[in-house]
């Protein structure tokens, strides 16, 4: 079986003989030249769009790991700022360390920071091993302001604790310790303190650091505070209009105990001052003028 394909022009003629097992052949051919031309453009679109999704991607993660980077420098730059200041207070504290222990009198090389502990290196590239070291640093500094602060509280317990001064802020001292005239019989009787006349209502204070043991009513001494500084001594103020400490109470140098008053064996508003040694009532004179 054959097929004639016949072309007729003005000029020219054609004709043809295609059998069908040829025409089946080239038909065949063609179907497949189409079809692996046609797989072929779909194939390297898809890659295409496969390669632009990948890029995209990639331009994304670029994005986050130069943002992540950013973050990370300005993170550690802060990180840098911080040591930089705690090295500051470090430093601070090492001078007002020392300047202590040397108006205590005692040996500021033994209150100051090692070279060691001293040298801080604030690079990137240290940062962990760097604060580990000035926490170090800071817990030795703190442990030596605590030993330090318990021999100044010692040494300036001893000193606020002795007796110096007058009871009272304003006033004059108007009989003195010894035999005296007693002013309510008229005869010699041994006067056991000091008195200082004053205005009623000023302020009464302790001459020294230490603890209430007395504070009330007492026969002769009318409204009373007594006081134990330790070493045996003790000190008394009577006569007052208002007591403003009760017992138990520590009290310092130069704080309000009370108010000035005219109660008990009084005349007048005034105080009465008195120091003990031992249980014995002494002369407070010498302590007032310390």
């Amino acid at each position: 079986m054959s097929f004639t394909i016949l072309y007729k022009g003005k000029k020219r003629r054609f004709v043809k003989r295609i059998s069908a097992r040829k025409l089946l052949s080239f038909s065949v051919m063609a179907s497949v030249i189409f079809l692996i031309s046609s797989r072929s453009t779909e194939s390297v679109y898809e890659n295409h769009v496969r390669v632009n999704v990948v890029k995209t991607g990639l331009e994304q993660q670029v994005k986050l790991v130069d943002q992540l980077k950013l973050d990370t420098q300005q993170q550690v730059g802060g990180i840098v700022k911080q040591l930089a200041v705690m090295q500051n207070r470090i430093n601070k504290m090492e001078l007002l360390t020392t300047t202590m222990a040397e108006n205590a009198g005692l040996n500021k090389d033994d209150f100051t920071l090692s070279a060691e502990m001293q040298a801080f290196e604030l690079t990137e590239s240290s940062l962990t091993g760097q604060i580990d070291k000035m926490s170090e640093t800071l817990d030795f500094k703190i442990q030596q302001l605590t030993a330090l602060e318990s021999l100044m509280r010692g040494l300036n317990i001893e000193q606020e604790s002795e007796l110096a001064g007058r009871p009272v802020g304003k006033g004059w001292l108007s009989s003195y310790y010894g035999v005296r005239k007693d002013p309510f019989t008229g005869r010699p009787a041994m006067h056991k303190g000091i008195d200082f006349a004053a205005k009623a209502g000023e302020a009464v204070v302790a001459t020294g650091a230490g603890v209430v043991t007395w504070s009330g009513k007492r026969y002769g001494y009318g409204e009373l505070v007594e006081i134990d500084h330790g070493n045996g001594f003790r000190t008394r103020y009577g006569h007052n209009a208002e007591l403003t400490v009760s017992v138990g109470d520590v009290v310092t140098k130069g704080q309000g105990i009370a108010l000035v008053g005219n109660t008990g064996r009084s005349t007048g508003a005034h105080v009465h001052y008195e120091v003990l040694k031992n249980g014995q009532q002494i002369d407070p004179l010498p302590h007032v003028y310390r």
